[in-house]
């Protein structure tokens, strides 16, 4: 049976192995560890009726077309955020759209995406869900929204984005020209053109964390700043000097049985 991936699981694994197999092999709810996620939610769901709901009849929406979008979605946020998600959104529409003579209707807003990936005799199902597929005059242009508060690296493609790609380039084969990341709080954009170079990197790197992942017995802590913001420290060996024991109904370490390539 093939192994599901996510970006979620990537990431939550590569930041620390202990707090995936808290999460995904034991079952144990938490708060997030990326910090609250309503100002995220809000500012993606945004930009998807934006785009999703406009009448492509007409070139442009104005400003007040963000407003109305976005009004819809700060229920469940304070007036600090909400101002700083209309901050990030005016400065979207003044870099992305207001510039342009007329914006295109994407191929895809929101869109969910399923494919299989195979690494040493390993069978994995990954599945994800971009923010924005769109037309280029070249190809397909596959954008995604960032709202953490620094800027990625930008020696490396974002893995996340690597993720959408390996399942995105089955779906349109040859078609994909552009990785973009766009971080909504700065107002700026990291992109990738697609190469046999940058393909190469996608698979070693999410191979790699997808092996490692698949085989891990030991799920040993990785000690940082995501600390601050995790669920599970008292668990943890890490962080607790007697962690409490897991708590009953919690799901049995998993047995580890693979046929790897020779």
């Amino acid at each position: 049976m093939a192994y599901p991936l996510s970006a979620t699981k990537l990431i939550t694994y590569q930041q620390c192995p202990k707090a995936y197999n808290f999460r995904y092999e034991r079952g144990l709810s938490s708060p997030s560890a990326f910090g609250s996620p309503a100002f995220g939610i809000a500012l993606h769901k945004t930009l998807a009726d934006i785009y999703k709901d406009w009448n492509y009849d007409y070139p442009l929406p104005s400003l007040d077309w963000f407003t109305v979008c976005w009004q819809h979605h700060t229920g469940e946020m304070k007036p600090a955020q909400i101002h700083e998600g209309w901050m990030a959104l005016q400065l979207y529409y003044e870099k992305y759209v207001a510039p342009l003579p007329q914006i295109r209707k994407p191929l895809g807003v929101e869109g969910k995406i399923k494919a299989s990936f195979q690494v040493n005799n390993i069978e994995f199902s990954i599945t994800g869900r971009y923010d924005r597929l769109d037309y280029t005059d070249n190809g397909l242009e596959l954008i995604d929204y960032k709202t953490s508060k620094t800027i990625g690296p930008s020696d490396g493609i974002d893995l996340q984005l690597g993720l959408y790609f390996l399942i995105l380039e089955q779906i349109y084969p040859e078609a994909l020209e552009t990785l973009s990341l766009i971080y909504l709080r700065q107002g700026q954009k990291v992109s990738f053109d697609v190469t046999p170079e940058h393909h190469q990197q996608v698979r070693e790197l999410i191979g790699d964390i997808a092996v490692k992942l698949r085989a891990d017995d030991e799920w040993k802590p990785e000690v940082g700043e995501h600390c601050n913001h995790c669920g599970y420290q008292k668990y943890c060996p890490a962080k607790s000097k007697k962690p409490e024991p897991l708590p009953e109904g919690t799901k049995e370490a998993r047995q580890v049985q693979l046929v790897l390539g020779l």
